[in-house]
């Protein structure tokens, strides 16, 4: 009788040890999930970099078109910008990103329709290019681009107020005076690419 309970002990020990191999391991489980987070991060981080490198990119050639005087060119990056801001994704981006896209999103879509509707008047799309330039640069700080950025700064423009924009290059190519003074402004700050 006693060698019946022991052989009863051993197989119900050897049948729960079975049973546990079957059971999905946490370590595992949790192994797999923070994969899986760590897939979601990246995705994240590519599709926030995406919608601000596409609005840089407008952004920039608004700027190319305003220094060389076309307004006409400077009404399609307009247009370009505005799309790229309102097909941005926000539930891709982080808590920070979320936040300053937020402020700033309804006043970038509106300048840039300002810039988009007046391919005439080149002295209206310069006044609402330097706004939309303020939000460019709040978005860039949080969001980093995917290439080196110049915030430079004419100190005549606006009755000798001033104002800022952003440039792919060192060279002064200023938007808000175009070929009357091309050359007026000085870089201020470098934002290095960040992936």
């Amino acid at each position: 009788m006693k060698t019946l309970i022991m052989i009863a002990v051993a197989a119900i020990s050897f049948s729960a040890c079975n049973n546990n191999d079957n059971q999905p391991n946490e370590t595992t489980a949790t192994s797999g999930d923070t994969a899986k987070t760590g897939m979601q991060s990246a995705t994240t981080v590519t599709n926030s970099n995406m919608a601000i490198n596409n609005m840089v990119k407008a952004y920039l050639e608004l700027k190319n078109a305003l220094a060389n005087d076309n307004s006409k060119d400077a009404a399609t990056a307009g247009s370009e910008m505005q799309k790229a801001v309102e097909n941005a994704d926000p539930a891709t981006f982080s808590a920070d990103q979320k936040k300053i896209f937020a402020d700033v999103k309804d006043d970038a879509i509106e300048h840039a329709e300002h810039i988009a509707a007046n391919a005439s008047n080149i002295a209206h799309q310069r006044e609402h290019f330097e706004t939309l330039s303020k939000d460019l640069y709040d978005m860039v700080k949080v969001f980093g681009t995917g290439q080196t950025l110049y915030q430079t700064h004419c100190p005549m423009y606006n009755n000798n107020k001033g104002a800022n924009w952003l440039s792919e290059t060192k060279d002064i190519k200023n938007p808000y005076l175009g070929a009357k003074m091309s050359t007026c402004g000085e870089v201020k700050e470098e934002l290095k690419q960040r992936p």
